[in-house]
């Protein structure tokens, strides 16, 4: 229920009545919704439908009023608080001006261009004052763009000021490190926030663009004198229609240079030539099929001056006076393209077909390519030079790498460590070189011999290796075919002469009779009966020993035993020493012609007395007296040596 107070009456209770004329008691809305958004406002009228005049203020008014600030009726007043405080960088964030310019830059070096002229767009930061300046990339310029100057403040003169955002304006030229650039224009946002700021703008220009990137974007004009020739008619008569044609190009002349199969294709369509290759298999080429692609080739060109670069591949068609057609193809003929010739050796059907239709040519015949199989040339081989093995000399001659010499590796294996060994004798008109006792050793591995001399006491001789392993050609033998000595060449009495020495062979060991009768089939039976009888006196002195060593002999066989001895050193020459009595009588000190074993084979080892031979060995068996004690003046009566 509202009420109101009759006029001059105090606002009190019962001084204000009841209107009877209002019947609505709502109160107004103030929540709404405005484009989706909810929103409040002030109230119009009160309870009833009563007009309320304290929201009708004017907007200037309630302007004002929210700008005053309370006062006090009493006491000091106090100043209003100051307006909040908003930073460069919040109120300016992301809020950039963006300016349209160019500059121009001279071409000293260009005979096309004698200027240049590069559009840029800079770009002022509100919230730090910093400017940058960008070029658009141009397609195909050559020229590095994008970033032409980063950001940064840009000093405006030499008093160290910077370029403000007052300073810039359309239609002007400022001057950034050295370089003008002129500003023609600038975007909508940049136009209204200088426009609040106060700033009035000059009139936009026109951007100017480069007169030599305009150029490039224009057609070449062709001048070309209109021709007869239908080349429609050409295509439309020609298409699909080619001429095959097999040749070959022959560089074998040159150094590493070989015969390459082609096949040129001639286009009656337009006139134009393609030359394909023709691959092998396992021919170790990369597979690009296409030599010279499809074009038209000059047949003859204008010539050239002495001081025109031949490294100028390019021709144009102002410098061809004549191109190839298909009249300078024949099969049978060589025909020169881009400096390559090739031989036409054959064509298909068609070809033949239409030179037949066109030129009347009936000749086509395909040309025999084959290669002829080179002449065999004889090797020749020069003769031995006397160095290293012939066989490894020899190799020298079949390879630029040489290769060692392939080994019989199954005469090797059977053969392996299996030696024959020789006692030779020196021949020689010298009587010192005819004393002189070698060991001969044949290896059956590889047919090489040795020869090794023992050393002998008061010799005035060297003694050690006479011949390293090798193989010895036997004399009368040609250098470059040499046969060598074998196994079987050697024999008891048998002369070897190994590089101009002459050597006589005496004796050999029980290994070479066991090796010769186990093989038959190598040496004849003369041979291995010949040495069956060197041996036999040996075997039956060897078993005459294992018979003394049961029973003691008598004199007789003894003395028997002593001239036989006696005969064995006289055939291989053994001179004895005379101190050997002296020294048998000065160890037997007791004087009882006795001597202990241990002493006694000290004193035949010292003066190289040959007790392994088994003629020594029977014999020191007969001068056997007990176990352990030998009667050496018996032995020595071999030495013609007697005690006293």
């Amino acid at each position: 229920m509202s009420s109101k107070p009759v006029q001059g009456l105090p606002l009190l209770p019962g001084s204000s009545f009841r209107d009877p004329t209002k019947t609505a008691f709502h109160r107004s809305q103030t929540l709404s919704y405005k484009n989706g958004f909810a929103f409040k406002r002030l109230p119009t009228v009160g309870i009833g439908r009563e007009r309320l005049h304290v929201n009708q203020l004017s907007q200037a008014e309630l302007d004002e009023l929210s700008n005053k600030r309370p006062t006090l009726t009493y006491g000091q007043p106090k100043q209003a608080p100051p307006s909040d405080f908003i930073p460069a960088h919040v109120a300016f964030d992301k809020k950039v001006l963006k300016f349209n310019g160019y500059f121009q830059e001279d071409v000293p070096i260009s005979t096309e261009e004698h200027f240049r002229v590069r559009q840029v767009d800079m770009y002022y930061y509100l919230e730090d004052d910093t400017m940058s300046v960008m070029e658009p990339i141009v397609e195909n310029s050559g020229i590095p763009q994008g970033k032409f100057i980063k950001r940064q403040r840009l000093p405006k003169n030499d008093r160290g000021d910077n370029y403000h955002w007052k300073d810039l304006n359309r239609s002007i030229n400022i001057t950034i490190y050295g370089k003008t650039f002129r500003i023609v224009d600038c975007d909508a946002f940049t136009q209204t926030f200088l426009e609040s700021q106060g700033i009035e703008l000059n009139p936009p220009e026109k951007m100017i663009f480069d007169p030599y990137t305009e150029l490039r974007k224009m057609p070449l004009r062709m001048y070309v004198t209109p021709s007869d020739f239908d080349q429609l008619k050409q295509f439309l008569a020609f298409d699909k229609k080619v001429l095959r044609f097999y040749a070959i190009w022959d560089d074998t002349v040159n150094m590493f240079g070989e015969s390459r199969r082609f096949i040129i294709h001639y286009y009656l369509a337009d006139d134009t030539v393609e030359v394909r290759e023709c691959h092998e298999r396992n021919d170790g080429r990369d597979p690009f099929p296409v030599l010279i692609r499809r074009q038209r080739l000059p047949k003859k060109t204008v010539e050239k001056t002495d001081t025109f670069p031949t490294c100028v591949l390019e021709i144009s068609d102002q410098e061809v006076l004549e191109w190839f057609t298909a009249k300078d193809f024949a099969v049978g003929k060589s025909t020169t393209l881009l400096g390559r010739s090739f031989f036409l050796y054959d064509c298909d059907e068609f070809t033949r077909q239409f030179y037949r239709d066109k030129f009347g040519i009936d000749g086509f015949q395909p040309v025999d390519i084959k290669k002829r199989p080179p002449e065999e040339v004889t090797q020749v081989i020069p003769p031995y030079n006397g160095f290293g093995f012939l066989e490894d000399s020899l190799q020298n001659c079949f390879s630029l790498i040489p290769k060692p010499p392939k080994k019989d590796i199954i005469k090797m294996l059977q053969n392996d460590r299996q030696v024959l060994r020789y006692a030779v004798m020196m021949e020689s008109p010298n009587p010192e070189d005819r004393k002189r006792r070698f060991v001969l050793s044949y290896c059956l591995a590889t047919d090489m011999m040795s020869i090794y001399e023992p050393p002998t006491r008061n010799s005035g001789i060297i003694a050690g290796k006479f011949l390293s392993k090798t193989r010895v050609p036997k004399p009368g033998s040609s250098p470059d075919s040499p046969v060598y000595y074998g196994p079987t060449d050697l024999s008891i009495g048998a002369t070897v002469e190994v590089f101009s020495h002459r050597f006589v062979i005496t004796d050999a060991d029980t290994y070479v009779l066991n090796y010769m009768e186990s093989h038959p089939g190598i040496f004849p039976e003369a041979a291995v009966q010949s040495m069956r009888d060197h041996f036999a006196p040996r075997q039956a002195a060897a078993e005459a020993v294992k018979r003394l060593e049961q029973s003691e002999p008598d004199q007789q066989e003894l003395d028997a035993a002593v001239a036989q001895t006696q005969e064995h050193l006289q055939r291989h020459n053994y001179l004895p020493d005379s101190d050997m009595q002296a020294a048998f009588l000065q160890r037997d000190k007791d004087s009882s012609g006795l001597l202990d074993k241990a002493d006694f084979l000290e004193l035949c080892d010292r003066f190289k007395v040959p007790i392994d031979d088994p003629l020594f060995q029977k014999l020191i068996c007969l001068c056997f007296h007990g176990e352990n004690q030998i009667r050496y003046p018996s032995f020595l009566r071999v030495f013609q040596c007697s005690s006293p």
